[in-house]
């Protein structure tokens, strides 16, 4: 089944897509940056790199790291971090709902929707 996959490039070198916000789901389930990457398959060393990218890439924290000790470290999202993963997921499913007929008619061998006779396209400047 063809599926839509989503990659919002907010500004050179800072971009959000299905992994970082997958990322960010994870630590919001498991408080913990190294439990989030193991969950996902992903290395410590990977999730903290992308946690610090996004922390840097919006010019503030999307996750809040506390450092272990006596009650162990942790990580949780800030408000922003959490309203970032909503807007994402929604852009998604718009964009997904949007894409519909034409993934449906990809999925049935068509490039169009509809009676599977696709117009030509046109070549803008």
């Amino acid at each position: 089944m063809a599926r839509l996959s989503i990659r919002v490039d907010l500004k050179p070198g800072n971009r959000i897509g299905p992994g970082k916000i997958q990322l960010l789901e994870m630590i919001a389930e498991h408080g913990s940056i190294s439990a989030a990457g193991r969950a996902i398959g992903m290395s410590y060393r990977r999730a903290w790199t992308l946690t610090e990218a996004l922390n840097a890439g919006f010019g503030r924290p999307m996750v809040e790291v506390q450092i272990g000790g006596r009650s162990g470290g942790g990580a949780r999202l800030t408000a922003f971090g959490t309203d970032l993963v909503r807007a994402y997921r929604a852009i998604e499913a718009a964009a997904a709902e949007a894409a519909a007929p034409f993934l449906n008619g990809l999925d049935a061998g068509t490039v169009t929707p509809g009676d599977g006779e696709g117009a030509p396209v046109e070549r803008t400047g």
